[in-house]
């Protein structure tokens, strides 16, 4: 069987990387060899600059209404290729079709609120600010701009920037994961049906040794980065200590509050979701429930069945409700902070390390865990585990979960479940996250408004997706102007 090695996208061409490095790209379920990522030096990246740069000139000077055309070629293309992404999104990151299925739907979401770039673009006009003078703002693209992909997402979170990016008038370059860059490599071969212009969008494979070529490069203007908060503060202060623009969705470690008076058959279902899909590999995961009052057993005992319920196995086969882990690495870590939990003195209520998969024994599987009680001091209660694992707490008054969840230092999402109008109000008002759900177990906002994130979750100012994103790529620029009262009269 031949192994496909991919190549970089660079102002119209497929052209092969000269470190003459390459990353192997395995199924996470079977553990095949699904082709070979190669790793760009800075000689590459600067290609591919040198590409955008080149082709910004001519695209800002594009009328929108043009530019949102190919936007509108794009969502056909994506329409037509659906099925193929989503089997190729779970064949490189494990999981389910059905999670790719609502991945490549999200991801369609936000190309077609990019298509309404003439009218997100407008600004500010004020006739006669003094006698004569009248003074408006304009918005103009900023340049040549990079996106920085993770694992987890390979088809939605590039999706998140590239639309609104590139609409906006901007030439981009996109730097999927290393180890998920197989879809990618799909999609800008559906970006060469479409017919961009030479350089508009270019694709460059690699690591950290590219990453921060984009991030030094001079002509790079803003960076679009989601991951680890770790990599995220890395990314915004090189960019940002570079004079870029710099958006950094970070890590994340989202409590649930379950109340006694939730409707605890839905919670349980709803919980079970947020917590164990997608392997519990998403920056919207539930990773701990606090429960409240006379919740705390009844909530235990369902959602111990649901997670011992879950049927795990390799995600293209349609019984399966959770894929595995990225890698055997992942897969070592998440059980050494598990054990890690049990010795901090949690209980053990399910416990999923030691997970078999018939006709799959290579796999990089894992089964839902649930640590029950764990101890607010432990290490384990403050990490991104980054995997099924979900911890249970719990709290006396919903005033004292709202300050638990307040003392961490992520704020990426809060959930409440109630069925108080007044405990859900408190709870939005008072609670420390960006993104909020109430009877909701994954809080992730639509194509049309921001995906928010307070804390050690996000770096920066304007986020991804909708307003913040056209903000983001593109700078105003404010014009005060007066003609000669005597000319202007002449007509």
């Amino acid at each position: 069987m031949t192994i496909e090695v991919l190549k970089n996208h660079i102002g119209g061409q497929w052209v092969d990387v000269g470190s003459g490095d390459f990353l192997d790209i395995h199924n996470p379920a079977t553990a095949e060899v699904l082709a070979r990522a190669p790793l760009s030096t800075t000689v590459d990246v600067s290609k591919a600059v040198e590409a955008a740069s080149s082709a910004f000139g001519e695209w800002r000077y594009t009328p929108a209404v043009s530019r949102i055309q190919y936007m509108f070629k794009l969502k056909n293309l994506l329409e037509e290729h659906f099925e193929e992404l989503a089997r190729t999104i779970t064949m490189e990151n494990g999981k389910t079709l059905g999670e790719s299925r609502g991945e490549m739907r999200r991801a369609i979401e936000n190309v077609e609120v990019a298509c309404g770039i003439p009218a997100l673009m407008q600004s500010e006009f004020s006739e006669d600010i003094a006698p004569g003078i009248d003074e408006y703002m304009i918005r103009q693209p900023l340049g040549v701009v990079a996106i920085v992909a993770p694992f987890n997402f390979p088809g939605m979170i590039p999706f998140w920037f590239l639309p609104y990016a590139v609409a906006c008038g901007n030439a981009v370059l996109v730097k999927p994961s290393e180890r998920c860059p197989i879809t990618m490599q799909k999609v800008f071969r559906l970006f060469e049906e479409i017919g961009f212009p030479p350089g508009v969008v270019n694709l460059v494979n690699g690591g950290a040794q590219a990453v921060n070529a984009l991030l030094d490069h001079p002509d790079v203007k803003g960076v679009s980065f989601v991951g680890s908060t770790p990599v995220a503060r890395h990314i915004y202060r090189r960019g940002a200590a570079n004079g870029k623009r710099v958006q950094a969705q970070g890590g994340a470690k989202n409590p649930l509050v379950v109340m006694p008076d939730a409707n605890m058959e839905m919670t349980t279902r709803i919980v079970a979701d947020s917590a164990f899909g997608n392997a519990g590999q998403r920056c919207l995961a539930a990773s701990t429930v606090i429960t409240v009052g006379d919740a705390r057993e009844v909530f235990a005992q369902a959602i111990a069945k649901a997670a011992d319920e879950r049927v795990v196995g390799y995600g293209l086969e349609d019984s399966v409700t959770m894929g595995p882990v990225i890698s055997p690495e992942s897969r070592e870590r998440i059980r050494g902070l598990i054990q890690q939990g049990v010795d901090d003195g949690a209980d053990l209520l399910v416990d999923g390390r030691e997970a078999q998969v018939a006709g799959y024994p290579d796999g990089y599987f894992l089964r839902p865990t649930i640590l029950k009680d764990l101890p607010l001091a432990s290490e384990v209660a403050r990490t991104e585990i980054f995997g099924p694992v979900l911890t249970l707490i719990h709290a006396d008054t919903l005033g004292q979960a709202i300050e638990i969840i307040n003392r961490g230092r992520f704020g990426n999402m809060a959930c409440l479940f109630t069925s108080n109008g007044g405990a859900a109000r408190q709870f939005r008002y008072e609670v420390q996250a960006g993104n909020v759900g109430i009877n909701i177990g994954v809080a992730a906002p639509m194509a049309f408004f921001p995906f928010s994130g307070w804390k050690d979750s996000f770096f920066g100012t304007l986020h991804g997706q909708a307003r913040h994103a056209v903000e983001f790529y593109t700078q105003t620029k404010v014009v005060v102007e007066r003609w000669d009262e005597k000319w202007s009269r002449q007509f």
